[in-house]
């Protein structure tokens, strides 16, 4: 029986560690889109060069044994050199991005610079990383991420619409009576609280004219239009109209007293008897019977208020409807 001692191995040479570490280096560095370069601080000229990187940037002779001012223009050389003697300065390593036209493309690169001594020698190690990759994948994630939030916004807004016209008569494109009864009670609760005012407006289309009636159903939803136009042409973005039922309508004016309520009634009064609408080549014309009322001048609940608003247009179609008449103010001890 025998015993053999294994001799332990005989260390490296730094030629050897450099033979085994320079290709792994360099092969990572590809992977991550970067190449390194040594870079003589003495006379400028490049020690070593990966071999790609010269290919990148349109240089077949490579850069090994040459200077900036050999391979580049004068401006882009004088702009390695500054960022070099920065580096230089602060003898830590310094990031710096480069942008250029070079062969006829364009360039886009981060360059790691780091003061370093080789043999005594002073040198200047770089890696090179193509930044344009990344700025491209950036810029197309911007985008996407801009168009995911432009559809999120036109989802909302198609949403916000689709919930609108369901609030909506389809008619005359005023709001339906639920909808408006809601903002009526809101109205009522605010003016309690602030002790504000308010009017109801009540309208109802007069009997057709015989142009009308001839058209029958299409005649009356010609006026119903128009009849909508200018209840929101004629209403603020703080007061509120809405369809009541067949030939009635409704108007909210927020914060409206009853004499400038009458007042701007009669002027819609007044356009609905000059207004003209065009239908199947025939002339239509309309007039319409309005009733206001005013909180908490001619009522002090809201059933009330109703009540004052239908028995005041009750009164103007009585009267031989196109008027306007006033509910009765009330008198309290």
């Amino acid at each position: 029986m025998s015993t053999r001692l294994h001799e332990p191995p005989q260390s490296r040479s730094a030629a050897d560690e450099r033979a085994v570490a320079e290709p792994l280096m360099s092969a990572w560095l590809h992977r991550q889109g970067a190449w390194l370069t040594l870079k003589s601080l003495d006379d400028g000229r490049y020690l070593q060069a990966d071999p790609a990187l010269a290919e990148r940037l349109g240089l077949p002779g490579g850069l090994a044994g040459r200077t900036d001012a050999e391979l580049f223009e004068p401006a882009l050389a004088a702009a390695l050199r500054a960022a070099e003697q920065a580096a230089l300065a602060h003898g830590v390593a310094m990031a710096c991005e480069h942008q250029f036209e070079h062969a006829g493309r364009r360039h886009e690169f981060e360059v790691m610079r780091q003061p370093v001594e080789l043999g005594g020698r002073r040198a200047m190690a770089a890696i090179w990383h193509d930044s344009a990759p990344a700025r491209v994948q950036a810029q197309q994630l911007r985008a996407a991420l801009a168009q995911i939030e432009q559809q999120q916004r036109d989802h909302e807004r198609l949403r916000r619409e689709l919930a609108d016209q369901a609030l909506r008569d389809p008619a005359s494109g005023l709001h339906r009576r639920p909808h408006f009864e809601e903002q009526l009670r809101r109205e009522v609760d605010l003016s309690q609280r602030e002790h504000r005012e308010f009017s109801l407006v009540l309208l109802e289309l007069d009997p057709p004219s015989p142009a009308v009636a001839a058209l029958g159903e299409a005649g009356e939803q010609a006026v119903l239009e128009a009849m909508g136009r200018l209840l929101r042409g004629g209403t603020r973005a703080m007061d509120a109209s809405c369809r009541w039922d067949g030939r009635r309508f409704a108007v909210l004016l927020s914060g409206v007293g009853l004499a400038t309520a009458h007042s701007r009634m009669e002027g819609l009064r007044r356009k609905c008897a000059t207004q003209i609408v065009v239908h199947a080549g025939r002339e239509l014309g309309f007039t319409v019977s309005v009733g206001v009322a005013s909180f908490p001048h001619t009522a002090h609940t809201l059933e009330v208020l109703l009540d004052a608003g239908h028995a005041a247009l009750a009164e103007a179609s009585r009267r031989g409807g196109n008027a306007v008449t006033l509910a009765a103010i009330r008198f309290d001890a």
